[in-house]
């Protein structure tokens, strides 16, 4: 049975950062493609970054400036630091994970499996 859990949501002013976090178990990270989706009030979920099991990230071109994807293999966590938070950022952040075919780009990332999601707000 897989789980992804996700922290480190919260409130924040824009221009200041954050860090999510997704620990898992039932599946290795550093074994799968994983990654973290976004949903925005009234809008479809996206994917943001990727993570390959070989350590190559990707990220959707809106937020690679900004966003940087990492894991540690020991704690079997996934994380991604968000710098310049702006009120667009504003959504919903999934972790998600799997072994299906495309890992990159994010636009084509479709994981096995999904965390509930942590809230992110900029104001």
């Amino acid at each position: 049975h897989v789980q992804l859990v996700e922290s480190g949501g919260g409130s924040v002013q824009a221009g200041g950062s954050l860090r999510l976090s997704c620990a898992a178990s039932g599946l290795l990270f550093g074994r799968s493609c994983s990654g973290w989706f976004r949903q925005a009030p009234g809008q479809q979920r996206e994917g943001v970054a990727t993570l390959r099991s070989d350590g190559a990230p990707s990220y959707t071109d809106s937020v690679k400036d900004r966003f940087t994807i990492s894991r540690d293999n020991v704690k079997n966590t996934l994380y991604l630091q968000i710098d310049n938070l702006q009120p667009d950022d504003t959504a919903i952040y999934y972790c998600a994970a799997g072994f299906r075919l495309y890992c990159s780009p994010p636009s084509m990332y479709d994981p096995n499996y999904w965390g509930q999601g942590t809230q992110v707000t900029v104001s």
